[in-house]
């Protein structure tokens, strides 16, 4: 398994250099029509869940910006990028000078991204602002992920929304909208995005080079609800493995089944495994609130509330463990004791 770059998942392609997406026509033609107008918003928020395009849209749309500066005479659809022209080598490149990308830093001790966009980095937009207001161009700042914003550089971010400079464009992207400062929010455009089909997600798996044949394509689709970075989790990190693994354990029963817990707990805290661990972090979170929900449903109000204080003790338990280094082992093995107490409670 290759290093990845910034978060790109192996057999992805960077959003900045990816010119082709699948299954957002309808997204596409609204900011093309919106842009043509010459009545855009300054600050569009793109909402959906993960993997699902919404970097690749926002630098898709920043290019035909950049490419056709005047609204007016501005296409009425995006196409994808000419990647022998000079925006889209330069955005590729992130040379850009009208193009800022925002999202989390990497930490220069330990090489590893920082776990949210501080506000040093809110203030390049400031910076970045100040260097290219007398180009004429459109400046255009993309926000990857507004979630990812601490306290602080939420306020920052939010003080420039609040007073945009002319010609300047914000493409803030966010997987839970909900989350965000309630003020983002109502200086922002909504614009959301669904999860792929079946048939965008075959065509966007097939362009990554991924042909999955047999019965492991039905399992992959299934398992990735629409999203081609779950579908790349699940067919080069082993996450069906994962979620075999992670059923067994709650569904086993005699000495064997911790045996089965320490050898997931071993493959999800081995070197290089922060996509892996990420993937199965969120794995046990759903099937928490899965649980709870189907409890309500069926009128168990007791399980229901049993489930969602786990699901609360059980984001805490992860945020600790990340903010002060814990063993990973031992919090993945005090995280399925959790879930099968809960069961059987």
């Amino acid at each position: 398994m290759s290093a990845e770059k910034h978060g790109v998942l192996d057999g992805a392609v960077p959003p900045a250099e990816n010119m082709r997406l699948f299954g957002h026509a309808e997204a596409e033609q609204f900011l093309a029509q919106n842009y043509r107008s010459g009545k855009g918003h300054h600050a569009i928020l793109i909402e959906g869940p993960e993997g699902i395009g919404k970097a690749t849209l926002a630098f898709r749309f920043a290019n035909h910006v950049l490419s056709h500066p005047e609204p007016a005479q501005a296409p009425d659809m995006l196409a994808d990028p000419d990647v022998n022209a000079i925006v889209s080598r330069q955005i590729a490149s992130g040379a850009s000078h009208n193009l800022l990308h925002l999202t989390r830093p990497t930490d220069e001790k330990t090489g590893r991204v920082k776990s949210a966009i501080t506000v040093d980095e809110v203030r390049r937009a400031g910076k970045f602002f100040s260097q290219t207001s007398g180009t004429g161009n459109w400046r255009i700042v993309i926000i990857d992920t507004a979630d990812d914003l601490n306290r602080n550089a939420a306020n920052a971010i939010l003080k420039i929304l609040e007073e945009p400079p002319k010609r300047s464009l914000f493409l803030v992207l966010t997987h839970a909208p909900g989350k965000l400062l309630p003020t983002i929010r109502s200086r922002c455009l909504p614009l959301t995005l669904r999860p792929l089909g079946p048939g965008a997600m075959r065509q966007a798996m097939a362009s990554l080079g991924f042909e999955i044949a047999g019965g492991n394509a039905e399992k992959v689709f299934a398992a990735a609800n629409g999203s081609v970075s779950e579908a790349l989790k699940l067919v080069n990190y082993g996450g069906l493995d994962i979620i075999a693994a992670f059923n067994a354990v709650l569904a086993g029963q005699g000495p064997g089944v911790r045996k089965d817990m320490h050898k997931l707990a071993d493959t999800l805290s081995g070197k290089d495994s922060e996509t892996i661990f990420d993937f199965f972090s969120d794995l046990a979170g759903n099937h928490v609130v899965l649980q709870a929900r189907q409890a309500a449903l069926s009128g168990d109000l007791s399980r229901a509330d049993r489930f969602a204080r786990l699901s609360s003790a059980i984001s805490e338990k992860l945020t600790l463990a990340g903010a002060y280094n814990l063993d990973r082992k031992q919090t993945i093995l005090s995280l399925l004791d959790d879930l099968r107490g809960a069961q059987t409670a």
